[in-house]
């Protein structure tokens, strides 16, 4: 027998689906369908198509639950969707992944569990938004840097700090392709200002130029930001680096040494970025001088 089609053979003695959340993750409630309508079965039944059985297991233990009873009442199957993409299922090794997910999630909506559809077109939304962060933060990314955007993307992957082996030749090419203090300082802000811009909860990768600002004495960092050339984009990363978490060995004493004037430049940038934390934290550490 064909594995891919073995639920399907379960369905189509389905009676009654109780649907219901895995852990109150992502249904909403609970619900119980009649299969004995041929064209109600036969919804559930296309929802739940399957293309293929990779053999992967998703970590985590799903998100709906659906158990299948037939007509007597005797439990058929138990099914787990996960992510709005794959179906978990006893006889199956591995787990599968649906023809076209959609389908089941508008299913599931149409029964009263708009949940997990809005779960998943959120994620899909974060995708994208991570995407396009990610092609910024490239297209940021200091002229002489580009052979090691893949080690430095990695760092997301594994969830590792960059080695001192790798901010050691990230150093040394900024220096090669930047001897002037100053155009090299206005690099990395440029670089860190861009990508998501958050201050907490972004991809590991982003941290790297924070990194390396973070070596830069003060006063090159002061000297760069008072430079003509800075601009909007330099002041972004002079914001999530300077109001950032431990991102200075001497943070508070080097923040106390902005001048006024650019202490306020920089608190008003985070009061137009509309990220709530990163105001906060500019309030925090920007709005008086700190002793």
């Amino acid at each position: 027998m064909d594995k891919t089609t073995a639920l399907d053979n379960v369905l189509q003695q389905a009676h009654v689906v109780q649907v219901g959340s895995v852990n109150g993750a992502g249904a909403g409630g609970e619900i119980r369908v009649d299969l004995s309508d041929p064209a109600e079965s036969a919804r559930l039944r296309t929802a739940m198509v399957v293309e293929s059985l990779p053999g992967f297991r998703c970590m985590c233990l799903g998100d709906v639950r659906f158990e299948m009873f037939d007509r007597s009442g005797d439990r058929l199957a138990v099914v787990v969707l996960h992510h709005g993409v794959t179906l978990r299922w006893g006889q199956w090794e591995g787990d599968a992944v649906l023809l076209d997910g959609r389908l089941l999630l508008a299913w599931l909506d149409g029964h009263g569990l708009p949940g997990p559809m809005q779960q998943f077109e959120a994620g899909r939304l974060r995708a994208r938004e991570g995407t396009e962060e990610e092609r910024n933060w490239l297209a940021a990314m200091p002229v002489g840097l580009e052979g090691l955007a893949g080690r430095i993307l990695g760092l997301s992957r594994t969830g590792g700090p960059p080695s001192p082996e790798l901010l050691a030749e990230l150093t040394d090419r900024l220096h090669l392709m930047f001897p002037d203090p100053v155009e090299r300082v206005l690099a990395l802000l440029n670089w860190y200002g861009s990508g998501s811009g958050r201050c907490s909860g972004y991809p590991v990768h982003e941290g790297v130029p924070g990194e390396l600002l973070g070596r830069v004495p003060i006063a090159d960092l002061l000297a760069a930001l008072a430079d003509p050339r800075a601009e909007e984009r330099h002041d972004a990363g002079a914001v999530r680096h300077l109001v950032g978490w431990k991102t200075r060995p001497r943070q508070k004493r080097d923040v106390a040494r902005l001048p006024d004037p650019l202490r306020a430049r920089l608190l008003a940038h985070a009061c137009r970025s509309g990220d709530s934390d990163k105001q906060g934290r500019a309030e925090r550490w920007l709005a008086t001088s700190r002793a």
